[in-house]
C-alpha cells in the first residue's frame, strides 16, 4: 500500500504547470527505513517492558523477529521492502492476542514515534496504517 503525504500546501488552480506540491510516502516523511528500524528497536524495547505484553516474548524479540517487522511496517508505509516472511495471520494464530492487546501495542507504537520526533499528524497517520493489521494479529 502506497500512502502519501504532501510536502506542501495544495497547489492552487492558479498554478503553473510542473509546481504542484510533490507527494512523498509516509516512509519518506519519517527518514526512510533507518526511521522505520529507530522506531521498531523503541516499540520493541516498550512491548518488552511492558508487564501485559511483555509475556508474549518470552525469549525476547531477536534480530529476526525485528527484521520482519522493519520490512511490513516500511512496505506498509509504502517504503520499497517487499514482504516475504511468515505469514502474519499465521504466526500470531493461537497467541491470544485481544483488541485491547493490539490498542495496548498501537499506544506503544504512537509514543515510540511521538518519542523519535515524528509530528503528531504523521504518528497517527502511522498508527492508522498499522491498525489495518488488526485482522490479522487478534487471535482472540
Amino acid at each position: 500500500m502506497t500512502t502519501t503525504i504532501s510536502s506542501g500546501p495544495p497547489a492552487s488552480a492558479a498554478a503553473p504547470a510542473g509546481t504542484a506540491a510533490e507527494a512523498i510516502t509516509a516512509y519518506d516523511a519519517i527518514g526512510g527505513r533507518a526511521a522505520v528500524t529507530a522506531a521498531v528497536d523503541g516499540f520493541f524495547e516498550r512491548l518488552l517492558a511492558d508487564p501485559v505484553l511483555g509475556p508474549f516474548f518470552p525469549g525476547g524479540a531477536g534480530p529476526r523477529h525485528r527484521a520482519y517487522v522493519v520490512t511490513i511496517l516500511g512496505e506498509a508505509l509504502g517504503g520499497p521492502e517487499r514482504y516475504r516472511g511468515p505469514d502474519i495471520t499465521a504466526a500470531h494464530r493461537g497467541l491470544r492476542i485481544s483488541d485491547a492487546h493490539f490498542g495496548r501495542a498501537a499506544a506503544h507504537l504512537h509514543a515510540t514515534l511521538t518519542g523519535l520526533g515524528v509530528p503528531l499528524h504523521l504518528s497517527d497517520h502511522i498508527v492508522g496504517i498499522v491498525a489495518g493489521l488488526r485482522p490479522a494479529v487478534v487471535t482472540a
